[in-house]
């Protein structure tokens, strides 16, 4: 019997190691434009979050998620990764929106 490979990535918040799958990415384009990547594939630089608020807050305010994406993220692009956060199923809201 064939066992399956399963790509495992870290959480940049909390450095919990988990399936591909079970994270969120977010990606900033070769423009420059920060955004959710919910297909996985968008091209660009890659960074993942747990699906949780906590993560998600704590990646902006210690300005982890910016590292990983080596950019600089204001307050309106981090309102906006909240909201579409909050938007994804069974994702807690995060209290930046």
């Amino acid at each position: 019997m064939q066992t399956f490979h399963h790509p495992e990535r870290s959480c940049v918040a909390c450095r919990a190691k988990r399936d591909k799958s079970e994270l969120l990415r977010v990606v900033r384009s070769p423009q420059g434009a920060v955004s959710l990547d919910l297909s996985g594939r968008a091209p660009g630089r890659g960074a993942y979050v747990c699906q949780s608020a906590a993560c998600l807050e704590s990646a902006l305010t210690t300005k982890k998620l910016a590292r990983a994406l080596r950019v600089d993220l204001n307050d309106e692009t981090g309102a906006d990764l909240c909201l579409a956060f909050a938007e994804c199923e069974g994702v807690e809201t995060c209290g930046r929106n």
